[in-house]
C-alpha cells in the first residue's frame, strides 16, 4: 500500500494546527498526482484519507477535525471529481483486507502512517518520496542502516524501487509535482511489493 503524510516531523501536539483546508486540498492534490503514475488498476481505487483523531472522531465525540474540516474538504474534492474516501478509522484503515481497497492513504501525521507501512514492509522494501523540492529526491524506507554497515547483510530491494521511483518521477511531468507546496508532505511507497 502507499502513504502520503500530511505532517512530518513535528510534535504531536502542533498536528491539529496543520488540519486545515488548505493543507488538505494540497495533500489530495498531490496524493492525486502520484495515484496517474501508478498502474491502470491502482489508478481506478479511491484515495483513503484517514482521520486523525480515535474512530475518526466518532461523529465529534472524540475530536472536531474530521467533521468541521477533513469531511468537509473530502466532499469538496469530490464534488470536483477525486476519487476520495474518508475519514477512515485510524485504527482499522490499514488492515490487510484495505490494501487493495485504496490507491493510497492519506495519513494526517508521521508516526499513524509509517508506524503501519514500516510494520508491514519492514526494511525490505518502500521508497520515500519528498515532495515540494525543486528536485527530485527519493531514498531508502530504512534511512542509513548503520547497524548493518560493513555486515554484509543489506538487502538491495528498498534502494532499487527508489532508483526506480526516482526515473518514474523523472520521465513523469515532474512540474506538476514540484508546484505543489504541501507543508512537510512526505510520500512513502512500497513500490514492487506483492501488495501492489
Amino acid at each position: 500500500f502507499n502513504v502520503l503524510l500530511l505532517t512530518g516531523h513535528i510534535p504531536v501536539k502542533m498536528i491539529p494546527s496543520y488540519i486545515n483546508k488548505v493543507n488538505l486540498e494540497e495533500s489530495i492534490k498531490t496524493a492525486q498526482v502520484v495515484v496517474n503514475l501508478l498502474c491502470t488498476e491502482q489508478k481506478n481505487r479511491p484515495i483513503g484519507f484517514i482521520g486523525l483523531n480515535p474512530h475518526a472522531g466518532e461523529h465529534g465525540l472524540i475530536g472536531s477535525e474530521e467533521m468541521q474540516i477533513i469531511k468537509p474538504t473530502i466532499e469538496h474534492m469530490k464534488y470536483n471529481g477525486v476519487n476520495i474516501e474518508g475519514p477512515l478509522v485510524p485504527d482499522a484503515a490499514f488492515l490487510p483486507n484495505t490494501w487493495d481497497k485504496y490507491s493510497i492513504f492519506i495519513s494526517p501525521y508521521h508516526d499513524q502512517g509509517l508506524t503501519a507501512f514500516k510494520l508491514i514492509h519492514g526494511h525490505e522494501s518502500g521508497v520515500h518520496i519528498t515532495f515540494g523540492l525543486p528536485f527530485i529526491r527519493t531514498s531508502v524506507n530504512h534511512g542509513t542502516a548503520k547497524d548493518i554497515f560493513g555486515k554484509d547483510l543489506a538487502k538491495p530491494n528498498s534502494m532499487i524501487e527508489s532508483i526506480d521511483w526516482a526515473k518514474k518521477l523523472i520521465d513523469s511531468d515532474i512540474k506538476n509535482i514540484n508546484k505543489l507546496k504541501l507543508q512537510f508532505g512526505d510520500y512513502e511507497n512500497d513500490y514492487g511489493s506483492r501488495h501492489i
